[in-house]
């Protein structure tokens, strides 16, 4: 294998191997970040961005910058969405409520990307 071959080109595959590198299970790094395990998971594997606040956390705990990760975010891979920072910035809404809700809407919002890749554009239960 060659040098270029084994150098991270996506950003869930950098975090992977700096986790491994530093010998961390993945669950022990989602709780030392603060998110969920499958989450995380997501993250590597590149089906989910990180927010900006779970970027710059992953970052601290495997003691690499925020803008090294940032460079391997995907060009218009969004950071944070209207929605997103409209939960943070609730002052009636405690970091475990913020938490989940940020969860459950990027989940919603998965399937429909994943939906209307597969052509099915439509919500039959919205009918």
């Amino acid at each position: 294998m060659d040098e270029d071959e084994s150098r991270p080109t996506t950003l869930g595959e950098l975090i992977r191997r700096q986790r491994e590198l530093a010998e961390l299970p993945m669950r022990q790094l989602a709780a030392m970040v603060g998110i969920s395990n499958p989450y995380l998971s997501q993250i590597e594997r590149n089906l989910r961005a990180p927010s900006e606040r779970v970027l710059h956390a992953i970052a601290e705990q495997l003691h690499l910058s925020a803008d090294t990760l940032a460079a391997h975010l995907s060009p218009g891979e969004e950071r944070e969405s209207a929605v997103v920072r409209a939960i943070r910035e609730d002052p009636d809404l405690t970091n475990a409520q913020r938490r989940s809700l940020e969860e459950m809407y990027e989940a919603f919002r998965e399937v429909t990307i994943a939906r209307r890749r597969r052509g099915a554009s439509r919500d039959p239960e919205d009918e």
